[in-house]
């Protein structure tokens, strides 16, 4: 009898459930859990603006004669000063063969000085006159190539900086344009980094900021220098530069770090 009793108790329990699992409404009615968690972060708030610091210029500097390497003036690492010697050459060969055409220039100019006074006695023609003032002016172009040539046997720095790699040593033979040494100017360092575009809407140059340094685990004020000429319609970003307010001779390029930026709010 106790079993049946059971089994009617379990039948009816079965049915309420089943009325309720049709009818949507809940069998137990518990009060709501209030979430611990804040609310979702903005897209500004979540987003994390990574930059990296490049020199103000930089550049390669390559060799514009074929000539062997006499002497490097700045090693790998070193600083320089504008118009600094930073690479000579061997051009034996380019001084002698200057020295030949001022030779021919020589000559030619006292073949024509010859013919001129000849031609005051009416004894050389016009001819053989012009054939020697040609032969002046090819002189003196072919001395100005040479100077020329002779001029590319030093190169010198042509702005202040560091050398950030050396590409070839001493005594080695170069051919016309290969690359030498890779220089910086780090006097400034600038900032590389994008920003979402809708952030034109107060974006300004002179704007401040701060960027932290991984390398250095340091934070430094910057300030925004340049504003790219378009909008990446893809990724909704904009090209943006910016430069280091003040020295920290900690600083190097090619190190990176975040940006912190707080956009003005409502923006």
């Amino acid at each position: 009898m106790k079993f049946i009793n059971l089994l009617f108790v379990i039948l009816a329990a079965i049915a309420v459930c089943s009325v309720h699992a049709q009818t949507g409404t809940p069998a137990l009615t518990q009060p709501a859990l209030k979430s611990n968690f804040p609310a979702t972060p903005s897209v500004f708030e979540r987003q994390e603006i990574r930059a990296q610091l490049l020199p103000l210029r930089y550049t390669t500097i390559a060799a514009e004669i074929g000539a062997k390497i006499s002497n490097i003036g700045v090693p790998e690492g070193g600083s320089f000063k504008e118009g600094q010697p930073l690479v000579s050459f061997d051009c034996s060969l380019q001084k002698a063969q200057l020295d030949k055409a001022q030779a021919e220039l020589e000559g030619a100019e006292q073949t024509w000085q010859s013919n001129l006074k000849l031609e005051k006695l009416n004894s050389v023609g016009q001819l053989e006159l012009d054939l020697s003032r040609s032969s002046v002016n090819k002189a003196k172009a072919d001395l100005g190539a040479n100077n020329a040539v002779l001029s590319k046997c030093q190169v010198v720095a042509p702005f202040s900086g560091r050398v950030a790699e050396q590409k070839v040593r001493e005594q080695q033979y170069v051919q016309a344009g290969q690359a030498m040494l890779d220089i910086i100017d780090d006097s400034v360092l600038e900032l590389e980094f994008l920003v979402p575009s809708i952030w034109l809407r107060w974006l300004k140059v002179g704007a401040t900021f701060k960027v932290q340094i991984d390398e250095t685990r340091k934070t430094y004020p910057s300030k925004f220098t340049r504003i790219g000429a378009r909008v990446d319609p893809v990724s909704q970003s904009v090209k943006v530069a910016a430069a280091i307010n003040g020295k920290f001779p900690e600083l190097m390029a090619g190190m990176s770090g975040r940006v912190i930026i707080k956009p003005i709010e409502g923006q």
